[in-house]
């Protein structure tokens, strides 16, 4: 017997950064869309607890148990009694280290294909526990759609969405490591006078949403990484700006980075925007989808 989950890339509308926490955390107010690009991760009964690994970037991932998806396996094998001997193989298609949580959501996956192949009866509530534990991310990947992450990002609202809404994600050539993201977010506020604000949601974007509207979305995004982001990476703002003069409603470094995103107001311009970016040699691929997504989804 095998399980299938398919599990989807994520965006950041909103990233509002706090300062520095003295766990080393942040308080953050995270608003997440989840979008149309999508790992799948298939479990299978074996000896031992093996990863594999296909699709764009598996070069990149971690096949021992330092892989988000083998920690969610023994998680939920520590939490239910079970002997986590799976196969776990990750069929790639998230950007690997590009700000899109491919990596929790392949967590996600494995819980969720775990879960069914052991039948353990684990909860909705009980899953988005163990997911909170394996990363600030991971709990959203099950959720899927919309929802404002407070906390470090794990405690989820849903949020309605009335409407879809068309971007594109310009992958960059390399990677960036969050956490060093985030340690240059914390050197620029240090450079600066005032004190990092409390992290707060902003309203006109939930109601953006809510609207179904591109264009008020547009003028609402934000993302309090993007500084730092551009600091460590700064060919990122020619990326930008090529999408932006393209004709995307707007333009933003997606998380941590460093694929950038791009909102266009339909699927015809999602597509210009994503021609002109391959055109201008500023990105190595341009990928276009629709958001909000589902969740981690059992597909057999």
């Amino acid at each position: 017997m095998t399980v299938t989950v398919r599990v989807p890339a994520k965006v950041n509308v909103q990233l509002a950064v706090g300062a520095v926490r003295p766990d080393g955390f942040h308080d953050l107010a995270n608003v997440f869309l989840a979008v149309g690009l999508y790992d799948e991760v298939t479990v299978a009964p074996a000896d031992e607890l093996r990863v594999t690994c296909s699709g764009p970037g598996a070069d990149q991932v971690p096949l021992d148990r330092s892989n988000l998806a083998a920690r969610a396996a023994l998680a939920l094998a520590n939490r239910t009694g079970r002997v986590p001997h799976v196969h776990l193989h990750i069929a790639k298609d998230i950007p690997v280290a590009g700000g899109m949580a491919g990596g929790s959501a392949d967590g996600a996956g494995a819980l969720l294909a775990c879960d069914a192949l052991w039948g353990t009866g684990a909860t909705r509530a009980e899953l988005l526990e163990l997911a909170a534990a394996l990363g600030s991310d991971v709990p959203f990947s099950l959720v899927g759609g919309a929802a404002l992450g407070t906390g470090r990002g794990e405690r989820l609202r849903e949020l309605p969405v009335g409407g879809a809404f068309h971007w594109v994600f310009a992958l960059a050539d390399g990677g960036l490591s969050t956490p060093a993201v985030y340690r240059e977010f914390d050197r620029l506020a240090a450079g600066r006078d005032e004190p990092v604000p409390p992290p707060v949601a902003s309203g006109a974007l939930l109601t953006a949403l809510r609207d179904g509207d591109p264009t008020a979305l547009a003028a609402t995004l934000g993302n309090d990484l993007q500084p730092a982001a551009l600091s460590l990476y700064p060919s990122l703002a020619d990326t930008l700006a090529t999408g932006t003069k393209a004709g995307a409603l707007a333009a933003l470094v997606s998380g941590s980075g460093p694929t950038t995103a791009f909102l266009t107001a339909d699927a015809t311009a999602a597509r210009t925007v994503a021609d002109a970016l391959l055109d201008s040699g500023t990105c190595r691929a341009a990928r276009v989808a629709q958001a909000p997504a589902p969740g981690a989804t059992v597909l057999g």
